[in-house]
């Protein structure tokens, strides 16, 4: 169960790239919950599904020795959903345009991929939290970057 889990029921086997993959399914499914049940049914979701996922991730480390392949991709999803809460917020008042959504898209694999600054930090550090944390830095740092984008352009 911790495998069909931490690969997001197997979504992390989608080559190439399957981080890539795991956020853009992730995408799609938090503009759904987003749409039809609302911003705290996605911030309840990225809560149960970090503990999900550090939970998971630990029992496959010690399962398999292996720290942080690439099939498991529960850690995007956790990423890319924090870095559209701010446009499932915004939504409730303003209506956003789904470029805003593809946006946090691109801008957090970005993020994801470089690793600059914090999020290469949690990187290193090679622990189950760790490979979590790295994604979730990157979401919000994503989430803050998205938030100004739009009151820059509303305004």
């Amino acid at each position: 169960m911790s495998h069909l889990l931490s690969t997001f029921f197997y979504v992390g086997y989608l080559r190439p790239a399957p981080g890539t993959w795991g956020s853009l399914v992730a995408l799609i499914i938090a503009y759904i919950i987003a749409r039809y049940t609302g911003y705290l049914a996605l911030a309840f979701a990225i809560l149960l599904v970090f503990a999900i996922g550090w939970i998971t991730i630990t029992l496959q480390a010690s399962r398999t020795g292996r720290h942080d392949p690439t099939e498991i991709v529960i850690d995007e999803v956790v990423g890319q959903w924090i870095s559209v809460l701010p446009l499932a917020i915004w939504q409730i008042s303003y209506g956003v345009p789904l470029f805003y959504w593809f946006l946090a898209f691109v801008i957090f694999r970005i993020l994801d991929i470089k690793k600059p600054s914090l999020i290469g930090w949690a990187d290193r550090k090679n622990t189950p939290l760790s490979v979590m944390l790295d994604d979730v830095i990157a979401g919000l740092a994503t989430a803050v970057i998205i938030y100004l984008a739009i009151l820059i352009i509303k305004t």
